[in-house]
């Protein structure tokens, strides 16, 4: 049986719906990695299913280091100004930026590849994926600057 402390601990570790993540549990068991992997390839069908959606909507945000030497400037595009106006979808595009100035890509590509700082289990790709999946629209990285003195 599965319990709400594990639909509750996934859905932290994910962010993805209750029902999602209960779903997911119910079908390994309640084997906790197997559930992360299928909600994985369920955001990965759902970004695929939104890839030809048009990105009218999206949030700048910015992060410079306390030392003031590198910072970092990301575009996170959306679909509608509801999204893009989320608390949750700002915190992403900030966490991006943040991400950024420690990691310093060269490319929106290379920055897709990384793992995530705050969590290495997940790539930055994986969180978008995941930010679709939850908002029901398509998400992306379309505009990146990293500064450095």
């Amino acid at each position: 049986m599965i319990t709400t402390e594990q639909i509750k601990e996934l859905r932290e570790k994910t962010g993805i719906s209750i029902a999602e993540c209960k779903k997911a549990l119910e079908a390994t068991e309640g084997d906790m990695a197997k559930a992360m992997d299928i909600l994985r390839e369920r955001a990965a069908a759902a970004v695929g299913k939104k890839a030809d959606r048009d990105l009218g909507a999206g949030s700048v945000a910015s992060y410079v280091h306390g030392t003031a030497q590198v910072g970092a400037m990301v575009k996170l595009a959306c679909e509608t100004d509801f999204v893009s106006k989320n608390e949750e979808f700002v915190a992403l595009a900030r966490d991006i930026a943040m991400h950024a100035t420690a990691m310093k890509p060269t490319s929106i590509v290379e920055l897709l590849e990384q793992p995530f700082i705050k969590n290495p289990e997940s790539m930055i790709k994986d969180l978008i994926s995941a930010a679709t999946q939850k908002f029901g629209e398509r998400i992306e990285v379309s505009e990146l600057s990293v500064f450095s003195v």
